[in-house]
């Protein structure tokens, strides 16, 4: 399984937007790594996420591959995991931090 946390703000994903971004998140596991994700879904409450004394709109897509990843797969799949999350949420890239982990 292939660990992946998403941060997101109360109310910024609909719950049908949140079931296909699993869905999406779990198509781009299996072609990244040949693996499913085991997706932790964290929800901020509101007035507890600020981004420079604002309340946050930013959501953290976090994901730890299963093997080490070369920098130009790395960026490819990291252009992939935000534009898959944009489509889904309308948000801007200003507003996604996509993270790419090696595993430990």
């Amino acid at each position: 399984m292939i660990p992946c946390t998403c941060m997101v703000q109360r109310g910024q994903v609909p719950d049908d937007s949140a079931d296909v971004l699993r869905e999406r998140l779990q198509a781009f596991s299996r072609d990244a790594f040949g693996e499913p994700m085991d997706i932790r879904w964290v929800t901020i409450a509101p007035g507890m996420g600020f981004t420079a004394g604002r309340p946050s709109t930013s959501s953290i897509v976090s994901v730890t591959a299963n093997a080490p990843v070369e920098q130009p797969r790395r960026v490819a799949l990291m252009n992939a995991l935000c534009d898959l999350w944009m489509e889904e949420t309308r948000c801007s890239v200003d507003e996604i931090v996509a993270v790419l982990s090696d595993p430990r």
